[in-house]
């Protein structure tokens, strides 16, 4: 087995690797002046069963690319077996054509990914379930539930913050056997929502926001303002993937919710790291675990409850 880690979280990947204790292989990632960006193994891989250590988070289309490149010097190195390791992916929010004339770009980075050479992904929590079927390859998709849940404390509410997540959040209650609450949400423009209407009771009840990802924090937000006026006693969130793009991280230190629980499938901005809101939980553990499975040729369905 051999680890190799892109510049996107370099942190993330020595984690992993420590968790391991196997070193990560060196490589050479350098720019040309016009941005273009080179790749070098520096270490002999061939034959072996190699994971690629690389979300692709903002900036989304270097990371992609360079994850692409990587992929691409490994083949052609003859790696026995690429796995590709994208804790958070990209582009998973266009998965369906909501619109004419419109791509489906999860689709596009799926086949992208597949020709370059991969020959598996292993991921944390995709924004939407069918995104697995437009790899040709197999998918592992892990849970962030576990990691995040272990922040969670006394019997609150669980609450989705639309329609669309319900079955994340019934997963959640289901677990720790609490009530579930839905905010029926209506989406005017993209990063843009308004709540209408809390399904359930929450008055009275502390009430835990649960979602894959936080991007400019409007739906969080909101949500916990339509709870706190429907009576909840205090509203904090759990995310998967911290975004958290622009603002995003002064609007939530002003808003009314007591906290937001992230992982660090996203290298976290020097913003993030100094809100005291913002906390954050590694899921190294998880990948190092799901990583080992998989290069011993285990199944990997223990680690997806």
């Amino acid at each position: 087995m051999k680890l190799l880690s892109g510049t996107a979280h370099p942190q993330l990947a020595n984690d992993i690797a420590a968790q391991l204790k196997t070193p990560l292989v060196p490589v050479t990632i350098r720019r040309f002046a016009d941005g273009e960006i080179f790749v070098q193994i520096t270490e002999k891989i061939r034959g072996e069963d190699v994971f690629v250590i690389q979300p692709t988070s903002a900036p989304t289309n270097d990371n992609l690319m360079e994850l692409l490149i990587m992929i691409d010097a490994l083949k052609r190195a003859s790696a026995g077996r690429i796995n590709a390791v994208i804790p958070y992916f990209g582009y998973a929010r266009q998965d369906r054509k909501n619109a004419p004339r419109t791509p489906i770009s999860a689709k596009l980075v799926a086949d992208m990914l597949t020709a370059a050479g991969a020959n598996r992904i292993l991921t944390i929590d995709l924004h939407s379930q069918p995104i697995v079927g437009f790899f040709d390859i197999p998918v592992d998709q892990l849970q962030a539930r576990p990691v995040l849940a272990t922040a969670l404390k006394g019997n609150p509410v669980i609450v989705s913050p639309d329609v669309g997540g319900l079955g994340r959040a019934r997963l959640y209650a289901e677990s720790l056997g609490a009530d579930l609450a839905i905010i029926d949400k209506r989406r005017t423009n993209p990063n843009e929502s308004d709540v209408m209407n809390v399904i359930g009771n929450v008055k009275g009840r502390e009430c835990i926001l649960i979602d894959d990802m936080a991007d400019t924090g409007g739906t969080l937000i909101h949500a916990a303002e339509a709870l706190l006026n429907q009576g909840a006693s205090k509203v904090s969130a759990l995310v998967t993937h911290g975004v958290l793009s622009g603002d995003a991280v002064d609007r939530i230190h002003k808003s009314s919710l007591e906290n937001l629980v992230i992982t660090d499938t996203i290298a976290p901005t020097d913003s993030v790291r100094a809100a005291s809101k913002i906390k954050r939980v590694t899921v190294a553990p998880l990948l190092a675990q799901a990583i080992s499975k998989i290069a011993n040729n285990e199944s990997v369905s223990t680690l997806f409850a």
